[in-house]
């Protein structure tokens, strides 16, 4: 599969990779493949900005809506669903187009990560794990030096879990054959706009009935309760807040979501970055001089 040609479009969340992914499949004859871990998710629709159902018609789309909302899901299980995608999408004489934030969802496919054995039929050890402190599991996180910029580290269930498998291990350490990163970057007082229309948008489209269903039906430890976008609005059900704040609050964890991008992405020497408001034509000749299609 190393020479399967595949175009990855990355960067901070509300910059427009949907719309950039799709006009790119439309001229290359591709198919896209979500790297996205919350659009992954089934029933959540508003919140995770999944692309809309005309989208989907438009290009077909993989590895949106196959996970339940409280499920637990790893970056090893996303791999090897990644990897089928690209393969079927070959198969069919298209170019798989990979898009999405996840910055480790993606590294385990450009970069071939390997995962270590999960501990998870060890219960005497989950338990001991279970019963330490956010703080302590950090501890013993950095002391084993995994990466807790690639999981929510507040996340006590994900800490366990990075613990346990000892994290994703880099198997190659260059990029994988035949394959372009195109990351888009916008101006920062743009993308705050930006992100403020989107979360208006989201709340006039149905957002906080979209949360309300999914925090009775899964409850707010549940997986997707702990989303952005989602877990702002608990103090709001419990009239601790008013919309106004609600508002700000999912503003402001997109803008933190995006800086935690931006550091992640910063690492990957790969990338080819085009600035905001895109250039279609030269990002298409940039793809096809640089990737055998």
């Amino acid at each position: 599969m190393k020479n399967i040609p595949l175009i990855v479009i990355l960067g901070e969340t509300a910059t427009g990779k949907t719309e950039l992914a799709i006009e790119i499949a439309k001229r290359l004859n591709g198919e896209i493949i979500n790297a996205d871990s919350w659009i992954i998710r089934k029933e959540a629709n508003i919140g995770t900005a999944k692309p809309s159902l005309s989208q989907q018609r438009q290009i077909k789309h993989y590895l949106i809506d196959c996970v339940s909302p409280d499920q637990e899901f790893t970056v090893a299980g996303y791999k090897k669903m990644a990897l089928d995608a690209i393969d079927q999408i070959y198969q069919r004489n298209k170019i798989p187009i990979i898009v999405g934030g996840s910055g480790l969802y993606i590294n385990s496919i450009i970069f071939n990560y390997s995962f270590r054995k999960d501990a998870t039929d060890d219960e005497r050890k989950r338990s001991e794990l279970n019963a330490l402190s956010l703080d302590q599991l950090k501890n013993i996180a950095l002391n084993k030096k995994l990466d807790l910029e690639s999981i929510d580290s507040n996340n006590k269930r994900r800490l366990i879990r990075l613990i346990e498998t000892n994290g994703a291990q880099n198997h190659d350490n260059k990029l994988r054959d035949n394959t372009i990163l195109i990351g888009i970057k916008m101006d920062r007082s743009e993308h705050r706009n930006v992100v403020i229309n989107r979360v208006e948008k989201m709340i006039n489209n149905g957002l906080k009935e979209e949360v309300k269903y999914l925090s009775q039906k899964y409850g707010w430890d549940s997986e997707i309760c702990k989303g952005v976008g989602y877990r702002q609005w608990k103090e709001y059900f419990d009239n601790q807040q008013d919309l106004e704040q609600t508002k700000l609050k999912i503003v402001q964890a997109t803008i933190n979501l995006a800086k935690k991008q931006r550091t992640w992405f910063k690492k990957n020497n790969y990338i080819k970055w085009f600035n905001y408001p895109l250039n279609i034509d030269e990002i298409i000749e940039y793809i096809t001089t640089h990737i055998v299609i």
